[in-house]
């Protein structure tokens, strides 16, 4: 009986862990605009960015300006702007769930 109750708890155990571990492999990240400006281009939900990737352009004194590039590879979750709104500077754009490897 006592070994049963033991491989229970380090079943229990490596469960919490693996579960533990999948939290912490990924982590949503808040992308911010460096510049005010109309927005003329935005990544979509979804989409698979990696570092780089710009996430949203605006049109600023007649010129388009990459004002969020993604940091790390992930995925888009969120896209809090469209085409065509006008943002302030250090407004929040895109959410991107970042993947570790």
């Amino acid at each position: 009986m006592l070994k049963n109750q033991r491989l229970i708890l380090i079943a229990v155990v490596v469960a919490v862990l693996l579960a533990t571990f999948s939290l912490a492999s990924a982590q949503t990240v808040e992308y911010r605009s460096l510049l005010s400006g109309t927005v003329v281009n935005v990544v979509s939900v979804g989409d698979t960015v990696k570092e780089g990737t710009v996430l949203v352009e605006v049109s600023r004194i007649g010129a388009t300006v990459a004002v969020a590039r993604a940091t790390a590879e992930g995925v888009v979750k969120e896209v809090l702007v469209k085409t065509g709104d006008t943002i302030a500077k250090d407004t929040v754009v895109v959410r991107v769930e970042n993947s570790r490897k």
